[in-house]
């Protein structure tokens, strides 16, 4: 049996799963939690990395690492971090990123350059924070890398004379890498930080081989966490796939690069050579944990509160935006709650409005995707919920599919590794998971909960 790993380097955790490389199958799977916060040491990783792969490594012939997108990792001549990692939820850096709109000649002169529009997520968008807010740092900076670029050149020993790698999926996320040219854009990247140029990692083809452990075994190319995920999942023409993570994402698979010019549509790369167009929110799983914080229990506790309330939570809305909100771009906005009245003013109907307003922004997301969905995919921690689902297809207004629980990103992560290991044109052809479907139970009522979410949404910011 020929044995390899993939990584998921979450927001929240590093997963690792070992697979059987002719057929998928798991064999063995660790997780080890990650600190929370929007900045982060990126040597955290790097050790919750290695606390993953303790024991777990015997017999694994290749591995491979997804992570987080748009985080910003910054390396002296040493290879040391400058500073902390800022990650993708940081949204420090949004006047950073409507400088750098209106510096190149507004929204479409971005789509056409990079297929996205800076927001404060973009890598790009950091930069131009760093290079204005800490100069003296910049300064000191001479790679820069994102988090799974940095995982994977530590795991080939993070010797600095090594050149660092990327993968088109990643380096799509950067705001400086057009997917549409599969190369830099070097001028972008000295606009966004002010005239200084770093060394970036080279992109890699979807099979190709990053380099070798110390030991010997063969380290992929790596992607992004969404196109890992897209991986795992075998997604095809038609398929729109829905993480329900700390935030939420849309994305399915195109043949060409998108531009959308609104800043919505954010047009990725995959990890196959395809592209992979995607809508993200900053405001998902953490809009119920915050909730259950604030009803004092846990998300079970939440679910059985919300099971209690009808559908539409007898007319009370809430505005997820609680940790501002990427899409739509209103990065400094906050959650509200509107519809309070004596008989609403109970738990289980906040908990049923946490859940239903957390979706509701999701299915705008998925509106502005450049595709009709034959095949809605559900996936994340959120989506095991029966009443989550059940939810999402009435609002969606769709059946949706529900894939049997795995760690996707990770899954999607060892198949790339296993690509790399055997070669080929082709991915290895693993098994299509297998998911439950559900439906809508209440017919017309998810349209009219949207539209008195659009109108809640309007009232607050119009």
């Amino acid at each position: 049996m020929t044995v390899v790993a993939g990584v998921d380097s979450s927001t929240q955790s590093c997963k690792i799963v070992v697979c059987d490389a002719d057929t998928g199958t798991v064999l063995r799977q660790r997780q080890i939690p990650h600190h929370d916060g929007t900045e982060v040491p990126p040597l955290m990783w790097w050790e919750a990395l290695r606390a993953a792969c303790d024991r777990m490594m015997r017999d694994v012939e290749a591995i491979a690492v997804a992570g987080q997108q748009h985080g910003l990792v910054v390396l002296d001549a040493s290879g040391h971090p400058v500073r902390d990692a800022l990650l993708w939820n940081d949204t420090r850096s949004a006047e950073a990123a409507t400088q750098l709109v209106s510096e190149l000649g507004g929204p479409q002169a971005w789509a056409d350059a990079v297929g996205s529009v800076p927001l404060a997520a973009h890598t790009v968008a950091k930069l131009r924070w760093f290079a204005d807010h800490e100069p003296e740092l910049a300064d000191r900076t001479v790679r820069v890398l994102l988090p799974h670029d940095y995982l994977t050149w530590q795991l080939r020993g993070g010797d600095p004379a090594t050149e660092p790698t990327t993968d088109r999926g990643d380096a799509s996320g950067t705001g400086y890498w057009s997917p549409a040219n599969g190369s830099y854009r070097p001028d972008l990247l000295s606009l966004a930080f002010r005239g200084r140029s770093p060394a970036l990692p080279r992109v890699l083809a979807p099979a190709e081989i990053a380099g070798h452990t110390p030991g010997g075994r063969l380290v992929a190319a790596g992607t992004g966490d969404n196109a890992a995920a897209a991986l795992g999942l075998g997604i095809d023409d038609g398929d729109v796939v829905v993480s329900l993570g700390t935030s939420g994402t849309v994305f399915t698979r195109a043949a060409s690069p998108s531009a959308d010019p609104s800043g919505a549509v954010n047009g990725f790369a995959d990890a196959t050579g395809a592209f992979l167009p995607l809508v993200c929110t900053l405001n998902a799983a953490r809009v119920l944990d915050a909730t259950a914080t604030l009803l004092g229990t846990d998300v079970s506790g939440l679910e059985v509160l919300a099971a209690q309330s009808p559908a539409g939570a007898d007319g009370l809305t809430l505005l997820p935006y609680i940790a501002g909100e990427r899409t739509p771009n209103l990065p400094y906005a906050t959650g509200s709650l509107h519809g309070l009245r004596p008989h609403t003013m109970r738990p289980h109907h906040l908990a049923r409005a946490a859940i239903e307003g957390m979706l509701c922004n999701i299915a705008e997301a998925l509106d502005r995707l450049p595709t009709v969905p034959h095949r809605i995919l559900l996936i994340g921690g959120a989506s095991r919920s029966r009443l989550i689902a059940h939810a999402a297809a009435t609002i969606f207004g769709r059946t949706v599919t529900v894939p049997n629980p795995s760690e996707y990103v990770a899954l999607g992560a060892a198949r790339q590794a296993a690509w790399a290991l055997r070669g080929g044109p082709r991915p290895p052809r693993w098994p299509t998971p297998t998911g439950t479907e559900f439906h809508s139970l209440t017919a017309g009522i998810g349209t009219a909960i949207r539209q008195r979410y659009a109108e809640v949404r309007d009232t607050y910011y119009p």
